[in-house]
């Protein structure tokens, strides 16, 4: 289960991080509907096991929803998705930690 979800956690940083770049609208409209869909499923597996960190997926979630669009603007959005990121991979990191000292 931990490979599947590093995996949406890497495929999702990058997606954020490309978002920096000058892309069209469709690939945005693009990363709002992987996003919600992998931060659902972080939430899905984190929800008995860890409750902080099913916060933060379900909260990720509905922020980047394409439904409910909430705008930002290009400055703010382009913060959150370089907070996205490191926070994706340090949550990988963190368990990588956890696993090897127990």
């Amino acid at each position: 289960m931990k490979v599947k979800e590093n995996i949406i956690k890497i495929v999702l940083s990058i997606l954020f991080l490309v978002c920096l770049l000058d892309m069209p609208y469709g690939y945005f409209q693009l990363v709002r509907f992987l996003g919600m869909v992998g931060f659902g499923i972080l939430a899905y597996h984190n929800y008995q096991k860890n409750q902080t960190w099913f916060a933060i997926w379900l909260a990720s979630a509905i922020l980047i929803n394409p439904i409910f669009k909430i705008s930002l603007g290009r400055e703010i959005w382009n913060f959150v998705d370089v907070i996205w990121a490191i926070i994706l991979i340090a949550s990988i990191l963190i368990h990588q930690t956890k696993s090897k000292t127990e």
